[in-house]
């Protein structure tokens, strides 16, 4: 980077979308722009979990807004995540269609857990405490609830529950009631009962609260003369709001008008979170996953996080490391060969390694069906550093790295582009076949090369005459791109 760059932190969160550019100057950042536009867009959610039109237009609208402000920046400098409701909503290839035809920044749709890893990093990078310290954030669709210590997480985890989709669910046309606020809490900590256990036997020693929802608390318990959160404070703002019967009629001091229809959804997600994990005190903290963003952005560490969660898994599940060293080395040498041909990104070949050093963490399950064992592992683990889009496309790699490819199965998964999976599943194959005996020795050197849908494998001068397991495999190999479209020839 140059001194001093602009970068910016875009979140497309299910309530509002947030920009902010800043740059970083010894250490710390200097913000230097920020846009927020209420989209309301978890509210857009239909009761089969699609986005409505209408939803669409308001995010793409604010989209449009934002292409503008960053209108000069490079691609590398702009980090863009989308969070619950894009997650979650169905039809997400129909609206990342229709952005990328306003907004030309790549949108990473993220887990929860990825969610809640970032949130942790932009208040540790802000927050200086001894000890471990939870850290919750109430969005529009979910909460996240993280415990780290300095700069590592220990616990993560992102509840289905959050100011929007509570208040839609038990205080609908905005009715409230004391019946109502005691069901939805009842409701809130249920889905926070199967981690609770765990939370509290790690422990904490500061409580910190992030996002909107907080905040507007925290300006409400100003009245208070109050710095922090309590349940008692809590409370109090609970008997305020049910004086009113209607959250349009709600008059709080310190509540704004925007904050008026899902503030008692995001007072009872927190009042079940003080309940079910005894917290005494929680501070206000206005760093959260944008300045999390920022961080990676300017340390440029996103590989570093996605290698580190590769290794750890690995390890875990104590995989043949010199095995997939090797289909490593094999697949960079198709890299080199290929990579103009092919349009082939650096991330495609990284993904292509993740794929092998991960491609057997299957066995521990059962060597008979190892690479659909191995794709569910990838699939249903945490990643941290990896979106929901590369997790996806990494699962499906494993998946039919060998044996039949199901085309009907692969066009179900909306985060994969056939024409550039294709070509890296081909060489994923390739690869791992051409390793298939795990003896250095007999790994052959082959060049390849390509013209229109043909992939060309050429083998030494009477390799393959020598070797007719392999030219038995690679005639099957041939029978299975076709799947792909692809034509494969070895001479």
């Amino acid at each position: 980077m140059t001194e001093y760059p602009s970068i910016a932190a875009v979140d497309l969160g299910s309530n509002s979308f947030h920009l902010l550019v800043a740059r970083e100057i010894d250490g710390r950042f200097q913000v230097l722009h920020k846009e927020k536009q209420r989209v309301n867009l978890a509210a857009g959610l239909t009761a089969d979990m699609k986005l409505s039109a209408s939803a669409m237009e308001r995010a793409l609208a604010v989209l449009k807004q934002f292409a503008a402000t960053l209108q000069n920046f490079p691609h590398s400098h702009v980090q863009v995540v989308a969070t619950y409701t894009l997650r979650n909503c169905k039809n997400i290839q129909q609206f990342l269609v229709k952005a990328k035809q306003c907004f030309p920044f790549k949108i990473n749709v993220i887990s929860g857990q990825e969610e809640a890893r970032l949130i942790y990093q932009g208040v540790a990078n802000n927050e200086h405490s001894e000890g471990n310290r939870l850290v919750i954030d109430i969005g529009g669709g979910s909460t996240e609830l993280i415990i780290g210590e300095h700069f590592t997480h220990k616990l993560l985890t992102s509840r289905n529950m959050g100011c929007v989709n509570i208040s839609q669910q038990f205080f609908n046309r905005g009715r409230l009631s004391e019946k109502r606020f005691n069901r939805a809490q009842i409701r809130a900590e249920q889905l926070l009962e199967p981690i609770t256990a765990s939370y509290k036997k790690m422990g904490w020693q500061r409580c910190y609260g992030t996002s909107g929802t907080i905040k507007a608390l925290h300006a409400i318990a100003a009245q208070f003369d109050q710095n922090t959160l309590t349940t008692e404070v809590l409370l109090k703002i609970k008997a305020q709001i049910l004086q009113s019967k209607n959250c349009d009629t709600l008059l709080i001091e310190g509540l704004s008008e925007e904050r008026k229809a899902t503030i008692a959804g995001g007072l009872v997600v927190l009042l079940a979170v003080f309940a079910q994990l005894n917290i005494t005190e929680l501070y206000y903290c206005d760093h959260a996953l944008r300045d999390g963003l920022l961080h990676e952005i300017s340390q440029n560490d996103e590989f570093d996080i996605r290698t580190r969660t590769i290794q750890t898994l690995s390890e875990h599940y104590n995989v043949d490391t010199q095995h997939s060293a090797n289909i490593c080395h094999t697949l960079n040498q198709f890299y080199q060969q290929l990579a103009a041909n092919w349009s082939l990104q650096k991330l495609d070949l990284q993904l292509l390694c993740w794929a092998a050093q991960l491609h057997e963490v299957g066995l521990v399950i059962n060597s008979s069906g190892l690479h659909r064992h191995s794709a569910y592992i990838v699939s249903h683990s945490q990643l941290p550093g990896f979106t929901q889009e590369q997790q996806q496309v990494l699962s499906y790699l494993i998946r039919f790295y060998r044996k039949k490819i199901k085309i009907r199965e692969l066009k179900l998964c909306s985060a994969i582009e056939m024409g550039k999976f294709s070509r890296l599943l081909s060489l994923f194959r390739l690869a791992v076949l051409l390793n298939a005996k795990r003896q250095d020795a007999l790994i052959p050197e082959v060049k390849l090369s390509s013209y229109a849908d043909t992939l060309l494998v050429e083998f030494t001068s009477d390799w393959l005459d020598e070797n007719t397991l392999m030219a038995a495999d690679l005639a099957q190999e041939q029978h299975h791109l076709r799947k792909l479209n692809l034509n494969l020839n070895y001479v």
